[in-house]
């Protein structure tokens, strides 16, 4: 796991709610896939053709992944607009850096995230 569960926890509780009141983060609204509830989790995620990108900071067995897996798909709000994603799949690294643009960033080795999310766009 990339970063620790702990920090995590930290993050949900005290900066993610600063993060999405900011409202300068891309915001993911997903169901709990046990209690039905409508959470929301700002994310690092990345435009790519036909949908995005999300960096799986915490791994693939992170909450907000699990209920998005689960559920099939997720709402995002970016810039104040709204997107409907959809088809959700956990890609490699190689997969990731070749979708996206050649802007962003490659991430430090140090922090070991070798696990990324795409979503594609549901058709208007």
């Amino acid at each position: 796991m990339p970063m620790p569960r702990w920090w995590g926890q930290i993050n949900k509780r005290v900066f993610n709610p600063r993060a999405i009141a900011g409202g300068r983060w891309p915001v993911l609204m997903h169901v709990g896939r046990t209690s039905g509830t409508v959470y929301q989790t700002p994310l690092d995620a990345h435009p790519v053709e036909g949908g995005y990108v999300f960096v799986l900071v915490y791994g693939s067995g992170s909450d907000w992944v699990q209920n998005v897996m689960a559920a099939g798909g997720a709402r995002l709000r970016v810039e104040g607009e709204e997107v409907e994603l959809t088809a959700p799949r956990l890609i490699g690294e190689d997969e990731a850096f070749h979708d996206l643009a050649d802007e962003v960033p490659r991430l430090p080795r140090v922090l070991r995230i070798t696990e990324f999310l795409r979503m594609d766009l549901v058709a208007a």
